[in-house]
């Protein structure tokens, strides 16, 4: 629409002439976007982008749509017949315009709100969940449903922690198994950007083949920690490796130099320097020739992993403008077992001779025009990638990305917090933006969770109480539960709503209530815990009655369904024979656990305020020892690593780690 009717003069003219144009960033405020995103799919049966919608002068909604074509075509208006019929309703019945926006309004707070329920979920929501992912699963082509394909990283999140919660069943098996492909087949396709990492937004196609070329920040942190689950609970290279493509992918191009993390990476580019001229995936795109020019005699091997074409590889149904005509997306076609059998090489040489040819086109690829990158840091978003970085630095053993992640951390601290306030900004981009909403605080507080437990820096923990605290004081629903997304000051957003739907991004409030009872776990506080399930009480309903909107929620509810499960270590953090303690939990995929450090500094201190028994937690025979807890009831401690994985691997299999015989500390 921008390059059909806002840039042209006829349309303009009548836009300038007869109403107020005001054109809304979503990224920035999604406040905005989403009060008219419910009135068009309450008034139209759907929704999506670009969105227009006509106001009346106090921001009543009255019309609105998604795609208008520039002249009458697919059974619609045209864009600028729209406009003028618009125009006259408004001069002609302007009393009545006014009372239909009103009253509309009026409906849509009665539909959005969330009164007092005495709706119940059962224990079996998260297999209704679970049989809804396995009936839209894409057996051969991994994903659920059909194009486009999208990534849906919370889908991914619940599946794993249903596979844990039972790891021998047929479903939790069945429910990795989704998972696992979904991922294979991901990191195989031309959704992933084989030569400089990352994924882009979404595949038009079913097999994930051809992408929309953008990289958006939070595909890129939600992934690379699905990535990190995989690796954790298969140990296979394959999901290791893209995880760390992403992580590097994103130092490398989306993060500035104070250590912020930038929001996007456009799908256009130039073709060439100094010309006009541009088109999808310019930057990515390959033909024959010049994989030949660049690679000589290794470009036979490149092109048959990659399944490189004369004519372009994209399928014909998946682009219909013609723009890869010619054109090569890369997707693996055969497995390297494969590759290096069809050429006579070993599998470790055929590896290392992609390696290298991957970086040869790199390098030529790094001259071509880059797409425009979108520079403002949009804290959600930072903190989902923050908690990405502290995982993989968690699960790796990396110290750079635990570099990254705390950089990020003190960039959003320093920038986007206003401490006399205790508030936070939504965004940055030479200075501060609006403020923040719901998804900016939850998500920055799981960021700090996660970067405490990977690195133990207690500021993280204190300072995601302050966050907690300042969140509940704005958002809380403190009558029904929940959290909403704005904080009503804002006389202009007409509706103050909860989002219940986890889509590319989660939901605040199923972020919120696990954050909730992480730090319940953590400090031994009921309050936090009753807050935590009261949260997921107010969206009882929509568990009910469509468990699969709500993955991330369902993943918080399997976090409170058992106990709150601790893992403590006592000893110094640098002393070898701690970290040795620290990479065997690292190895494990233990989703329902909080890990703890008890070293007799300040921050065991701190902990010990509210959780006494923690300060009982010492070394053994001046040993660092680890303490294996439910509920701060735990078995005697471990100073071997051996005995922890046995320990470990047990609770992994969905055993008790806690048995009779074992002695509670309280």
């Amino acid at each position: 629409m921008a390059q059909e009717s806002f840039e042209d003069q006829a349309t303009a003219e009548i836009m300038n002439r007869e109403f107020v144009n005001i054109k809304v960033d979503r990224e920035e405020r999604p406040d905005v976007d989403r009060v008219y995103m419910t009135f068009v799919q309450a008034t139209t049966g759907g929704g999506g982008w670009p969105m227009s919608v006509w106001l009346t002068p106090d921001l009543r909604p009255f019309v609105g749509g998604t795609y208008f074509p520039p002249a009458d075509r697919y059974g619609q208006p045209g864009f600028k017949k729209v406009l003028e019929r618009i125009a006259a309703a408004w001069k002609q019945d302007r009393a009545k315009i006014s009372e239909q926006g009103e009253k509309i309004i009026g409906a849509l707070k009665q539909t959005t709100g969330f009164g007092p329920t005495d709706e119940q979920f059962d224990s079996r929501v998260d297999e209704a969940a679970y049989e809804e992912f396995a009936r839209t699963f894409a057996p051969r082509e991994g994903g659920f449903g059909g194009a486009p394909k999208f990534p849906r990283p919370v889908t991914l999140n619940f599946l794993t922690r249903f596979y844990g919660r039972d790891p021998r069943s047929d479903s939790g098996r069945q429910a990795l198994e989704m998972v696992l492909m979904t991922l294979r087949k991901m990191a195989a396709g031309g959704i992933h950007d084989h030569i400089g990492g990352g994924f882009h937004r979404y595949a038009v196609d079913a097999g994930w083949h051809v992408p929309h070329f953008e990289k958006m920040l939070y595909d890129q942190a939600q992934l690379a920690s699905a990535y990190l689950d995989a690796f954790q609970i298969t140990r296979e290279p394959l999901f290791q490796s893209v995880a760390r493509d992403i992580l590097d992918c994103v130092r490398r191009d989306m993060t500035s130099p104070e250590g912020g993390f930038y929001s996007a990476e456009d799908a256009d580019s130039l073709f060439e320097h100094g010309k006009p001229e541009h088109g999808e995936g310019a930057f990515y795109v390959w033909t024959k020739h010049e994989v030949i020019d660049a690679l000589g005699d290794d470009a036979g091997i490149f092109a048959f992993h990659y399944g490189i074409e004369e004519n372009g590889n994209a399928p014909a149904g998946s682009d219909p403008h013609g723009e890869f005509t010619g054109k090569n997306i890369l997707i693996e076609r055969h497995p390297i077992a494969e590759t290096a059998s069809h050429f006579g090489k070993t599998e470790a040489d055929t590896r290392g001779l992609l390696a290298r040819a991957r970086a040869k086109l790199f390098a030529i690829r790094a001259k071509r025009p880059r797409p425009h990158l979108d520079d403002k840091i949009i804290t959600a978003w930072n903190g989902l990638m923050i908690s990405a970085f502290a995982r993989g630095a968690l699960v790796l053993d990396d110290k750079g990305y635990l570099d990254a992640a705390a950089r990020a951390a003190e960039f959003l601290q320093t920038h986007l917090y206003d401490q006399s306030r205790k508030a936070l900004a939504r965004n940055f981009r030479e200075g501060r933006g609006v403020d923040g909403f719901a998804d900016d605080y939850a998500f920055f507080i799981q960021a700090l969770l996660d970067l405490y437990e990977a690195s133990f820096e207690i500021k993280w923990l204190t300072f995601a109480l302050e966050l907690q605290s300042s969140f509940d004081a704005q958002f809380l629903d403190e009558t029904h539960g929940g959290y909403f997304t704005v904080t009503g000051r804002d006389p202009s957003i007409l509706i103050r709503m909860k989002e219940d739907n986890d889509s590319a991004e989660p939901a605040a409030s199923s972020v919120a209530a696990l954050n909730l009872a992480r730090l319940a776990g953590m400090l031994s506080d009921s309050k936090l815990l009753t807050r935590a399930k009261k949260t997921i009480a107010a969206f009882a309903s929509q568990l009910t009655n469509f468990p699969s909107a709500l993955p991330q929620m369902l993943v918080a509810l399997d976090f409170l369904q058992r106990p709150p499960r601790q893992i403590v270590l006592a000893g110094d953090k640098n002393d070898e024979r701690t970290r040795a303690l620290l990479a065997e939990v690292r190895r494990h995929f233990l989703p329902r656990t909080i890990l703890l450090l008890a070293d007799g500094g300040s921050g065991h201190k701190f902990l010990g305020e509210t959780n006494p028994s923690l300060l009982a937690m010492e070394p053994v025979n001046g040993k660092p020892a680890v303490y294996v807890c439910e509920n701060f009831t735990c078995r005697a401690p471990l100073t071997n690593p051996h005995e922890l994985a046995e320990i470990l691997t047990k609770q992994r299999e969905g055993n008790p780690i806690i048995s009779p015989g074992d002695v509670g500390l309280r």
